[in-house]
């Protein structure tokens, strides 16, 4: 694999990527002899985790660890280096429980223009001639593999290498960070079923789904790593809160507005599903306010069997209330006040940079 000095000024770029991927690589291969003990089944559960895990991501999670621990002071050339990226790598599995489970919940086909874990296990079920249901079985299995990708990214970080001193350190913000990740999913299926339209319950969605274990999280565990003082702390998450939620809002206009053919889901494939965006609750709101027959229009299209006819009229929809520029508003606005917040804080000059340009790159994306 990469070495950290060879990476060390690489964070976000396909170097750091094929790194972290290398450490994975060398996990899964130490879990291999116990997944053997209970048999093919097994093995062929674990092999579709290590698949699902290499196959693709832009391994964003350790790119900001990395980062903020580099930011705070910590060497890439240092003998604790290694074991600094393996505890890093260890956020894509807690990513890909995430994934997994989350294409359980959304009822979602494809993943990365292949398909979900449950839906290949349903498949494999079918292809068998097996007994019972296939999409029950799919499901089933999947929800153990996410499972194991969760127990086995604790398991990643006690591998690691990094002294118990540094682990005592970790520990908290890796509990915090589980448990957030886990909260804001449970807040978006509530939401959903609770029919919740304000602006404020799908930004709390976005604060605890995904900005807190994307951005602001991550780069508190590398501060952790490297000890560093409660000021730097502070602006790595004031910076990873906005960031994070910024981020959230370029993939809300993504599910709506991408193109498949970047994205690797189908177009308007959030509209869909009836996810309760900002973009969604913002209109919303305008709707009610200026334009009820557009309201009404809203609220029976969403979470439908949608056409392309009818995707094309809800975004133009969206668009002209004036919801898609208040997004894009927000996200501007939450990218300059985490860019001045890490500017202003004492994190080292490359590490300023490097941050915002994932930052940038996060937020101005097109997949």
């Amino acid at each position: 694999m990469s070495t950290p000095t060879a990476i060390a000024r690489s964070s976000g770029t396909a170097a750091f990527a094929t790194a972290v991927e290398s450490a994975l690589t060398q996990f899964f291969a130490t879990r291999r002899a116990t997944v053997q003990q209970l048999g093919p089944v097994f093995v062929e559960a674990a092999d579709e985790l290590e698949l699902f895990v290499l196959r693709g991501g832009k391994r964003t999670r350790p790119s900001f660890a990395w980062t903020g621990w580099v930011g705070a002071g910590g060497d890439p050339n240092a003998a604790d280096a290694t074991a600094v990226l393996n505890a890093c790598a260890a956020l894509e599995l807690v990513q890909a429980c995430a994934l997994i489970h989350d294409d359980i919940i959304d009822s979602s086909r494809t993943r990365r223009r292949f398909p979900t874990v449950h839906v290949d296990f349903e498949q494999r079920h079918r292809n068998r001639g097996w007994i019972g249901d296939p999409e029950h079985y799919g499901t089933s299995v999947a929800i153990l593999v996410g499972d194991l990708a969760l127990a086995w990214a604790d398991d990643m970080v006690h591998a690691s290498g990094l002294d118990p001193a540094v682990i005592a350190r970790f520990a908290p913000v890796w509990s915090q960070m589980r448990t957030e990740v886990l909260g804001g999913q449970l807040l978006d299926i509530y939401g959903e079923a609770g029919g919740d339209e304000s602006v404020e319950a799908a930004m709390r969605i976005n604060r605890y789904k995904t900005a807190a274990y994307t951005v602001e999280r991550p780069l508190h565990l590398g501060a952790a790593i490297a000890d560093a003082d409660p000021a730097l702390i502070a602006a790595y998450r004031t910076f990873g809160t906005d960031i994070g939620i910024a981020f959230q809002l370029r993939d809300d206009l993504l599910g709506v507005f991408g193109d498949p053919a970047v994205t690797g889901k189908p177009s308007g494939d959030d509209l869909r599903e009836g996810k309760r965006t900002v973009l969604l609750a913002d209109a919303l709101q305008r709707a009610d306010l200026t334009d009820p027959a557009a309201a009404a229009l809203l609220r029976a299209s969403i979470g439908t069997d949608l056409d392309a006819d009818q995707v094309e009229r809800i975004r133009a929809l969206l668009t002209d209330l004036g919801a898609v520029d208040e997004v894009e508003r927000r996200i501007t606005e939450l990218t300059e006040q985490g860019l001045a917040a890490i500017e202003a804080s004492s994190a080292t000059a490359s590490a300023k940079e490097q941050l915002r340009a994932m930052a940038l790159a996060a937020t101005r994306r097109a997949a």
